[in-house]
C-alpha cells in the first residue's frame, strides 16, 4: 500500500482544490464571509465525507497486493489471473480464482491395459502354419487387438468452479464433545464463495491432423455440484489437518462476518446446486471451513481445496496405481505466536524480503523457487 502512497495523496490535493476546506485557505476570507459556526462545521463534515470517499476509491483502485508489482520489491509482473473484488453478500474484500481448466486433461495415456490383455491370451498372436511370422499378412502389427491394447487412451470431460474467499480467521467457540459436554476451542476457519460460469471441456469430434489434446468443444449446463475437501497443512511440521464439520459454529461464524447470504458447511453445500451464471455480481453460494486442534505456533499454512475440479492423473492401471487429484493450493502467512492467537492476522500470500537469504529461507519453506500466493497442484 506504500508504493501507492504518492497517488492516494495527489488524489486526496486534487480534491481539496475543489471542496469546502478551501475556507480555510485565508482566515481573511473566512471572516469576511461571515458564516454561521454550525454552517462551518457542517462544510467541514461534508468535506471530510467526501474526502473518506475519495480515499476509499482510490484505495480499492490501487492493484491488490500478493504476487503482483504491489508487494513484489522488484517490482516484477503479476504472475496469476487473480482478483479482488467487493461483495454485497459479505462485508469486505474477497479474493478471486478464476477457474483453470487445461486442454491436457481432457486426456490421459497412452496406457497398457496389461490386465486385460493376460486375462484373455487368445488374442496374441503367434506363430502358427496361417501366420508362420506371428503377424498379420496385409495390416501392420499396430493394428492388432494387443497392439491396441497397449495404447489406449482415456479421454474425458472436466469442469472447474470459481473460488473466491475471505482470509483465514480465528474464533474461540464451545465445541460438543462426544461424552455430550461442551469444550471450549481455537476454530481456525476461512470464509469462501463458490460460483459455476460454465465453459467446461469435453471430447470432440477426432480429427487426426490435430493433437489429441486439441480436439475439444466447450459445453456448459444449467448448475453442477460442489464436493469439497479443505486440507490445512502445517508447511514446517509438515501435518494436515482436514477440515471438520462444527454444526455450532456456522451460526457463530456468520454473525461475526455479518454474511446475509446463507452459509454452508462443506456437507451441506454438495446438497445445493450452484447455477451457472456470467454475471460478475451473482452472489454464488456461499460456504465456511473449519478446523480444531491446529498447532498455536503454526506460521506457514497452505490450504489444498479439492473438488473445485474433477481433473486427476493416474499411472498405470489397477488399485495401486498412483491417483491424484487435482487441487487448488492456497497459500497463507501468520506472523504470530501461541499468545492472544484470534488478534493474529493471518495474510494471503508469501510475504516478501529484500533479504535474499531470508526471502530463499520462506520460499523453501512452500516447496516453491518463486513467490505464488497460489497454484493448482496435483495430490
Amino acid at each position: 500500500m506504500l508504493r501507492h502512497t504518492p497517488n492516494l495523496l495527489t488524489a486526496v490535493f486534487e480534491f481539496l482544490a475543489f471542496s469546502p476546506m478551501q475556507l480555510f485557505r485565508n482566515e481573511r476570507s473566512m471572516s469576511r464571509v461571515r458564516r454561521p459556526q454550525s454552517v462551518r462545521a457542517r462544510d467541514i463534515r461534508v468535506a471530510l465525507s467526501m474526502l473518506a470517499i475519495t480515499l476509499g476509491s482510490a484505495i480499492a483502485a490501487a492493484p491488490s497486493m500478493g504476487q503482483g508489482a504491489a508487494a513484489n520489491p522488484a517490482g516484477e509482473t503479476k504472475q496469476d489471473p487473480s482478483s479482488q473484488t467487493q461483495t454485497a453478500f459479505a462485508p469486505g474484500v474477497v479474493t478471486v480464482i478464476p477457474p483453470a481448466p487445461d486442454p491436457k486433461e481432457t486426456f490421459d495415456g497412452p496406457q497398457t491395459l496389461q490386465a486385460l490383455i493376460n486375462a484373455h491370451p487368445e488374442i496374441s498372436w503367434e506363430k502358427s502354419g496361417d501366420h508362420p511370422e506371428g503377424k498379420p499378412h496385409f495390416d501392420p502389427r499396430s493394428r492388432t487387438l494387443e497392439e491396441m491394447l497397449k495404447q489406449v487412451i482415456y479421454r474425458r470431460e472436466i469442469f472447474c468452479f470459481e473460488l473466491s474467499f475471505k482470509p483465514l480467521r480465528q474464533i474461540y467457540l464451545d465445541i460438543p464433545r462426544p461424552d455430550g459436554k461442551m469444550q471450549r476451542k481455537l476454530v481456525q476457519y476461512m470464509v469462501y464463495r463458490v460460483r459455476y460460469r460454465g465453459g467446461d471441456l469435453r471430447p470432440a469430434v477426432d480429427n487426426p491432423d490435430e493433437p489429441i489434446f486439441k480436439r475439444i468443444e466447450s459445453v456448459s449446463y444449467q448448475s453442477r455440484r460442489f464436493f469439497p475437501m479443505f486440507v490445512l497443512e502445517d508447511r514446517e511440521a509438515d501435518q494436515q489437518y482436514v477440515d471438520q464439520i462444527l454444526p455450532t459454529a456456522v451460526e457463530r461464524i456468520a454473525i461475526r462476518e455479518q454474511i446475509t447470504a446463507p452459509l454452508h458447511n462443506s456437507v451441506d453445500i454438495s446438497r445445493v446446486k450452484i447455477p451457472r451464471t456470467e454475471d460478475p455480481n451473482a452472489p454464488g453460494v456461499w460456504g465456511v471451513a473449519t478446523w480444531v486442534d491446529v498447532d498455536p505456533n503454526i506460521d506457514y499454512i497452505s490450504v489444498n481445496v479439492f473438488g473445485l475440479t474433477n481433473a486427476f492423473e493416474q499411472d498405470g492401471e489397477g488399485d495401486d496405481a498412483p491417483y491424484r487429484r487435482k487441487a487448488l493450493m492456497l497459500n497463507f502467512y501468520r506472523p504470530g505466536d501461541a499468545t492472544n492467537q484470534i488478534d493474529d492476522r493471518v495474510r494471503f500470500g508469501i510475504p516478501a524480503f529484500d533479504d535474499e537469504k531470508q526471502q530463499s529461507y520462506v520460499l523453501e519453506k512452500y516447496g516453491l523457487d518463486k513467490r505464488l500466493d497460489y497454484r493448482w497442484v496435483f495430490r
